[in-house]
């Protein structure tokens, strides 16, 4: 079911490996699609639409009125209604904590420099709504772009056999969304990149979706921008002795059961708890209704790995640079600043990974297959700008002008040096 090891180096290139390679006819595939839609605009994203979700789509159904999403709001239970106002406020919170503000300072000698920030003028959510609803991602892709103060947030989502998930669209009426089509697939990041006469173009592309999708958020990268390529998602949980096996073996699955290459894995230096885990794990996973998907990430993804101590396991930590990273030790606070690769650091017993799924108030939309090495957390901030302002005094102009004619003519760029010696005539 799941294995323990202690010779954990072919392991994590296996890790580091997963779901690379085998997608060049899919690439094909993709690039195919966002070319005829780029070229055609609406005929060939309704063309797609037709053969893939299986719907007569066209201009005058693309798009969902305003009040279907309200409707869809208003027939949601009163339990879940109740809960995607509390993540919502929650996410609000923290998001609104996050905000860059402009910073325009006045330094000595007549030199005025700083950093003007703006929010993006218009952004594309793309949220998975077939079978599978997760009215969290909505939430946590639409909040911060809602915080930053974003103009104009669409949202793309499928409706296979022209059927829309009813709790995705009553998220995103909750959060405050007012402009969403029933597009999916790589042909609705395609149209959200280049605009159709139906889906106007947006500066930048967020959020979840299946390998087509992100592939295609791949090839409109430069037209507009993204978050990321997201990869399956990943777990790795540093405990010592003080954990509790069915807590940690809970955890482990929690993240195992998104996608057969998705990974949970274990890093300790007690042998005890390694086999207390891998016999729970066995235990839950009788309990637990993906099977199928379990059985595969399991065998090939999750592992139990022991080190001789916690610095170890947090320095092999590092290695993976996991998207989800629990430390369930008895002082995980004395241990953080030793962690340099994570998407989210989960401090405590009391702290699983699912309270980020959704509620506790930071992003769940986090960097995968080892990014965190230089991605971060979707956040208010990927929704802002920054623009450089810079203004000189004419004394200010002379303290620099010489060295700037000097470093210009050492690059060769007689213009550049030029443009500063008229100054000083």
């Amino acid at each position: 079911m799941i294995e323990i090891i202690e010779d954990y180096r072919a392991f994590l290139e296996s890790v580091k490996k997963r779901g690379a390679g085998g997608d060049e006819g899919r690439s094909a595939v993709v690039r195919n699609i966002c070319e005829t839609v780029r070229q055609k605009g609406d005929e060939a994203l309704f063309s797609w639409t037709r053969q893939f979700d299986r719907w007569p789509a066209d201009e005058t159904n693309v798009r969902f009125p305003e009040e279907a999403l309200e409707s869809a709001w208003e027939g949601l239970s009163d339990r879940l209604k109740g809960l995607l106002i509390l993540a919502k406020e929650r996410i609000i919170a923290f998001q609104t904590k996050e905000l860059e503000t402009s910073r325009i300072g006045i330094e000595p000698g007549g030199e005025i420099l700083g950093t003007k920030v703006e929010a993006l003028d218009t952004v594309g959510l793309y949220v998975p709504g077939g079978s599978a609803a997760y009215p969290s991602s909505v939430l946590m892709n639409a909040l911060p772009a809602v915080v930053a103060g974003v103009r104009r947030v669409v949202i793309c989502t499928p409706a296979p056999d022209g059927v829309a998930n009813p709790v995705v669209l009553g998220a995103a009426w909750i959060a405050g969304i007012r402009e969403v089509y029933k597009i999916g697939g790589a042909q609705a990041i395609a149209a959200m990149a280049w605009g159709t006469k139906s889906i106007p173009k947006v500066d930048k592309i967020t959020g979840p979706g299946n390998i087509y999708v992100a592939l295609a958020k791949k090839e409109v990268f430069g037209v507009v921008g993204i978050d990321s390529i997201a990869g399956p998602s990943e777990i790795l949980i540093v405990a010592d002795d003080s954990a509790r096996a069915d807590w940690v073996a809970a955890d482990l699955l929690s993240q195992a059961e998104h996608d057969p290459l998705a990974g949970g894995i274990l890093i300790t230096d007690s042998p005890k708890l390694a086999k207390a885990v891998k016999s729970e794990v066995t235990r839950l996973y009788g309990e637990l209704s993906r099977k199928e998907i379990l059985a595969q990430s399991l065998q090939n993804y999750s592992k139990i790995i022991l080190v001789h101590d916690a610095d170890e396991g947090i320095a092999l930590a590092n290695a993976f640079a996991p998207e989800h990273l629990e430390l369930a030790l008895k002082e995980p606070l004395a241990k953080l600043s030793q962690v340099k690769n994570a998407g989210a650091v989960f401090l405590g017993h009391y702290t699983p990974e699912a309270l980020g799924d959704y509620l506790a108030g930071p992003n769940h939309v986090l960097p995968t297959g080892g990014t965190a090495r230089f991605f971060s957390p979707l956040s208010v901030r990927d929704f802002q700008k920054r623009t450089s302002v810079l203004s000189f005094t004419e004394s200010a102009f002379r303290n620099l002008a010489q060295a700037v004619i000097d470093f210009a003519e050492e690059e060769g760029l007689d213009a550049h040096a030029r443009s500063v010696k008229e100054r000083l005539k």
